[in-house]
């Protein structure tokens, strides 16, 4: 479990490729001071195991299925991302709760500023993201916890608006306008329409009074 707020901005360092399958070795710093091989860091708001480290690096696996939905297949050598290591239990929750992982990913429309303020709209790959996506609620960029301002769902996007300190300790700063970034929802939300959703299938609304129904609830003999 994350909270969303970035620790530092690694450096990939190098990638090693095997079909839908990679190893991502990421210079850090903050994030390596009490590592320990089997543990948890969200690399752009992807969850990951650490299978190898030393003082200025770590080592970690990505599998199909993360190759397959998230931007990591994107990076190369240099590119800057996102880290957090995994909560503390008793530490202070000033994110949200952050699974990573991810649910898709977006594609970001438009950058402008506003007053002392960046504005993102993202448009998620996937429509059915924006179900679970409310205004001023929680959502998560490449593992940086963030408030909508507004779901515009004829457009299929959404907006969330960063103040500088946010876009300089995270690689929002290096975000344009066509480029990629990792999305997963608000926990709650997921769980909400997932429940609903089984309700639905297993017990079908219906609409308008009909004879089995007045029968089923007693108002007929």
């Amino acid at each position: 479990m994350f909270t969303g707020l970035i620790e530092e901005i690694g450096t990939l360092r190098s990638v090693q490729r095997q079909g839908e399958a990679m190893v991502l070795t990421i210079g850090a710093g903050i994030i390596l001071n009490d590592v320990k091989l089997g543990d948890s860091i969200a690399v752009n708001g992807v969850c990951l195991t650490v299978i190898s480290f030393d003082r200025s690096q770590f080592s970690v696996d990505v599998m199909p299925e993360t190759y397959r939905h998230t931007n990591l297949t994107e990076l190369s050598p240099g590119s800057p991302v996102n880290l957090e290591r995994a909560m503390m239990a008793g530490g202070r929750f000033g994110g949200h709760m952050v699974q990573g992982h991810v649910d898709g990913t977006g594609v970001i429309r438009s950058r402008r500023a506003e007053a002392n303020a960046v504005v993102f709209t993202v448009e998620p790959h996937k429509a059915e993201l924006l179900r679970t996506v409310v205004p001023q609620g929680s959502v998560t960029l490449d593992g940086i916890s963030l408030t909508v301002v507004d779901v515009d769902r004829e457009a299929g996007s959404f907006t969330v608006s960063i103040i500088p300190h946010t876009l300089a300790e995270t690689v929002l700063q290096h975000k344009r306008a066509g480029d990629t970034v990792n999305i997963e929802n608000d926990i709650l939300g997921k769980y909400v329409d997932h429940l609903l959703g089984l309700r639905d299938r297993e017990q079908p609304r219906r609409t308008g009074l009909t004879e089995s129904m007045l029968r089923e609830n007693g108002f007929m003999a």
